[in-house]
């Protein structure tokens, strides 16, 4: 699929997860439409991913701000992926050491991020896919992203853990509903890997991080779910799964 005749869609593609597949698209002749909420230059960016990415600044939360991404990413031909890669923890116990309960408003936009903007670029980008030509009966690929937290979510942790399960459990159910439109869904849930994210910590941690990892013992690298990406959107018998990408990782409790 990832040839001069597709677009691609990644959100949250200025870095990181996003920004690893985008230029993996990018050097497969695919052109690419990454949107973030990040104010990027433009020029900078295609130096970095390549010569066919372009930008767009979009909020994945805004039907406004995802529909005008995806109506630029259509004036450059048909849609035929997406890989959607924001998401953000918002550490916090449910009840603090002062006893105050987790701010409702906290977890409501931790879901809206996680989840809401999740099924937000999902809806809207299956909806053009669906006006495709059919090739070969399908008529594109969707990659959603989770996280281990799903299963292993850890103290604090509880709200991010929340969005990214609904995540897991709307990959299969996505798949049924867009099957008889020739539109498979899958989804990557990554464990530990060496994002922006994480280069706020000291090396120590970092190494302590890797560590903890069954093996190999080590940060994950964005280029692997990069390739994890890619393998979902060329594989077409690979439809309505949720790919653990963590080195066999079990999150401990804390």
């Amino acid at each position: 699929m990832t040839d001069t005749s597709s677009v691609f869609v990644v959100t949250g593609g200025a870095g990181g997860l996003g920004g690893a597949t985008a230029r993996l698209l990018a050097q497969g002749g695919a052109a690419v439409v990454v949107t973030d909420l990040a104010e990027v230059d433009e020029r900078e960016l295609r130096a970095r991913l390549g010569e066919s990415v372009t930008y767009v600044r979009g909020d994945v939360c805004s039907e406004a701000d995802m529909t005008a991404v995806l109506d630029h990413a259509a004036d450059r031909g048909a849609i035929r992926g997406l890989v959607h890669c924001p998401g953000r923890g918002f550490p916090r116990r449910i009840v603090d050491r002062d006893g105050a309960p987790f701010p409702l408003e906290q977890f409501e936009t931790a879901v809206r991020l996680n989840l809401v903007g999740t099924f937000n670029a999902l809806r809207l980008t299956a909806a053009r896919m669906a006006t495709n030509a059919a090739d070969d009966g399908e008529r594109g690929a969707i990659v959603l992203t989770a996280s281990v937290a799903a299963w292993d979510g850890q103290v604090g942790q509880v709200a991010y853990a929340a969005a990214k399960s609904g995540v897991v459990g709307m990959t299969l159910c996505a798949a049924r509903d867009l099957a008889d439109l020739g539109i498979r869904v899958n989804t990557i849930a990554p464990g530990i890997f060496d994002t922006p994210l994480l280069a706020r910590f000291s090396d120590e941690v970092r190494e302590g991080l890797g560590a903890s990892v069954t093996f190999p013992k080590r940060l994950g690298d964005p280029a692997e779910y990069a390739a994890m990406a890619d393998q979902l959107l060329r594989n077409r018998y690979m439809n309505g799964e949720v790919v653990r990408l963590d080195g066999a990782i079990r999150m401990a409790a804390r």
